[in-house]
């Protein structure tokens, strides 16, 4: 049985399916986005699409998506869409909004996070400067994160344009002081998280303020590294799925959303089956985390977020 018609109730009201299309695509690979969305929302039955300004294919998606709709095979509201204001943007979430619903194409999305804590210079357009400055920043020192925050809370409220709001990336440090200085708890925060990763201590401060977690990179990142690990090759063989199949459920079975990225039409069609995982396979999936964690996406700016790990 499929788990992509699958939902999770947000604090907010609304619902979002437990497993998302991860849109992340190499410039070499955009040719075949296309093909792949289709895929992923025809054959395979996906309800949930997860982009971003700064991935640089809405315009893509929103060709694809605008196809699907005018064919009459699924409406706009049968489809969950999440965007994203990157840092460059942080002080005009406005302008990476509007940016983004123009390209897809659509009157609003489902959810718009933020998409790193971080505020980085960027020029008129909301582009980084190249090169970057005498000391290699690109972090804006006068620059408030929270700031962008507090103004896409205010879009959220005040437009029909967002039906939710949440963040990325988030620590726990940065998630406290979001709870303490506005009046919108975010539905979702967006990490990496897998096995390898398992992040306890912020998961579970998640839970604590009915905040969904929501794994991106669930296989790894680049060469999918987490599906190679031997007991994810024992359980698939126990169940008689996929190794992806155990490490969406690892996500889904403890309440989370998982994001998984493939440019493979082939493997788009199979989907993920549900798995009925044990406490105790659950239990030997965080063990390997715990004993020796692992995170892939570190990118340099990241230190100053506080997410464990890094180095």
């Amino acid at each position: 049985m499929s788990i992509l018609q699958e939902k999770i109730q947000l604090n907010n009201g609304t619902a979002i399916p437990v497993v998302g299309l991860g849109t992340v695509t190499p410039d070499d690979k955009k040719p075949i986005l296309r093909e792949v969305v289709r895929t992923a929302i025809l054959d395979a039955g996906y309800r949930h699409i997860d982009t971003a300004w700064y991935y640089g294919v809405e315009p893509i998606l929103g060709e694809v998506l605008e196809e699907i709709f005018n064919e009459g095979k699924i409406k706009r509201e049968d489809l969950f869409i999440t965007t994203k204001v990157w840092p460059a943007l942080w002080s005009n979430p406005q302008k990476s909004l509007d940016k983004s619903l123009k390209d897809l194409r659509v009157d609003y999305v489902d959810l718009w996070l933020q998409h790193w804590p971080l505020t980085f210079k960027s020029d008129e357009n909301g582009q980084p400067p190249v090169p970057r400055d005498s000391s290699g920043k690109v972090i804006e020192d006068d620059g408030d994160f929270l700031d962008t925050y507090k103004k896409m809370v205010d879009i959220y409220k005040n437009s029909n344009k967002v039906k939710a709001i949440g963040v990325s990336n988030y620590s726990i440090g940065n998630l406290d002081r979001l709870l303490k200085e506005t009046d919108v708890v975010p539905v979702i925060n967006q990490i990496e998280l897998h096995p390898q990763l398992p992040l306890n201590d912020l998961v579970e401060f998640c839970n604590k303020h009915k905040i969904v977690v929501e794994a991106y990179s669930p296989f790894g990142s680049n060469g999918a590294p987490v599906l190679e690990l031997p007991l994810v090759k024992q359980l698939a063989e126990k169940y008689n799925v996929r190794p992806a199949d155990i490490l969406v459920n690892y996500h889904t079975a403890s309440g989370r959303v998982a994001l998984p990225r493939s440019l493979n039409p082939d493997r788009i069609k199979q989907g993920y089956k549900k798995v009925p995982l044990t406490k105790e396979d659950l239990a030997k999936l965080y063990e390997i985390g715990e004993k020796e964690p692992k995170r892939y996406i570190k990118e340099d700016w990241g230190h100053h977020i506080g997410l464990p790990f890094w180095d």
